[in-house]
């Protein structure tokens, strides 16, 4: 039977061992700058899909995954979210580390060593990157292992090249002439601690730099060198949510994953609901036509509007609007034009 967590469907494997000796690791220091002006604001790890932040699909998963030990690389609006981590996840172990400098993955690893110095076994996931895959079966792996997903364009992300056996040869970070088209999405699991720690520390003392900046890429494919294997296993879907269209393309695929909250019809006043959508607490909407594919934070009000396939914030208001593949902030206000018009026939206009 297919197993849903988090709006991620997946196979649920057999006799999956727990991770109480599991840490995992999750940077959030990115200033996202592909989404402003929503992180002019807001850390990008924090902007809503489907009705919850992007970072809350991620430690939801891990959770279920059987972790309780997190560690949370922080930087840009860090403190928005550790207020979010320890509001929303008081039962989990939490560390917070603010990386003031942000000089790449590796470096981010390197400042945090002390919140994963005794863990027997490390799983690092981007919080930026939503991946649709069995977690613990991914985690119960026998040897360190590496999520990939092919690609259309292999030179914008990671790559991995791989034996018959799926295990990785050779890890590359944006090449110039990609041998491979499967990316790393983000998500690693890491076996051999201590060579892990001491890798990140050697390219760091050498100032060893890809692009201008410490990969954890490069870190990897230091140990794969000294002969550590890593298996990469395949993900059933990549969701990187650092661009406005993919943002909104993972907010419809979660949508149709968890189905509409769609609450009774006579709540608001004439007006149409178009599955599947999200709707926040505390809304009013009148006159309207929502969906599909629509997220509605809290506190949101509508009126005469019709809005398709967007996000909109909390403390919202929208008036005699028409949206769509729109992603509207928290505590905005955005009103239409109203006219009044005196058309005769064979009259063509277009407002565009």
């Amino acid at each position: 039977m297919p197993y849903l967590t988090c709006g991620l469907e997946y196979e649920r494997s057999q006799n999956i061992r727990t991770f109480e000796g599991m840490k995992a690791i999750i940077p959030v220091a990115g200033a996202g700058i592909l989404l402003r002006p929503h992180t002019y604001t807001q850390p990008k790890p924090l902007i809503p899909v489907a009705g919850k932040p992007i970072l809350a699909f991620i430690v939801d998963q891990i959770i279920e995954a059987g972790i309780r030990d997190f560690t949370f690389i922080t930087g840009y609006l860090g403190d928005k979210i550790r207020i979010y981590i320890e509001s929303n996840y008081p039962d989990i172990k939490k560390t917070f580390i603010t990386q003031t400098e942000r000089l790449g993955s590796a470096h981010a690893l390197y400042i945090a060593e002390e919140t994963y110095s005794d863990a027997d076994e490390l799983l690092i996931v981007f919080g930026d990157t939503i991946a649709d895959m069995d977690l613990a079966a991914f985690l119960s792996e026998e040897t360190s292992a590496l999520a990939v997903r092919k690609v259309k364009n292999p030179r914008e992300v990671g790559i991995a090249e791989i034996d018959p056996n799926g295990f990785a040869t050779k890890l590359s970070e944006k090449p110039a002439i990609p041998k491979s088209n499967l990316a790393l999405v983000g998500l690693y699991k890491i076996k051999e601690t201590k060579n892990f720690k001491q890798a990140v520390k050697t390219l760091i003392k050498e100032n060893f730099r890809t692009h201008g900046e410490f990969q954890l890429t490069d870190v990897l494919m230091a140990m794969i060198n000294d002969g550590i294997p890593f298996k990469t296993v395949e993900v059933n879907n990549w969701l990187d949510c650092g661009k406005k269209e993919i943002l909104l393309e993972t907010n419809a695929l979660l949508l149709k994953r968890q189905g509409s909250n769609k609450p009774g019809m006579q709540s608001f006043k004439d007006t149409v609901l178009i599955p599947p959508v999200f709707i926040g607490e505390n809304c009013e909407i009148s006159q309207s036509i929502i969906g599909p594919n629509v997220s509605l934070g809290n506190n949101t009000h509508i009126q005469s509007s019709i809005i398709a396939d967007s996000i909109i914030g909390n403390f919202t208001e929208l008036q005699n609007v028409a949206l769509h593949h729109s992603i509207i902030g928290n505590d905005s206000f955005l009103q239409g034009p109203r006219q009044s018009l005196n058309i005769g026939d064979n009259t063509e206009i277009d407002f565009r």
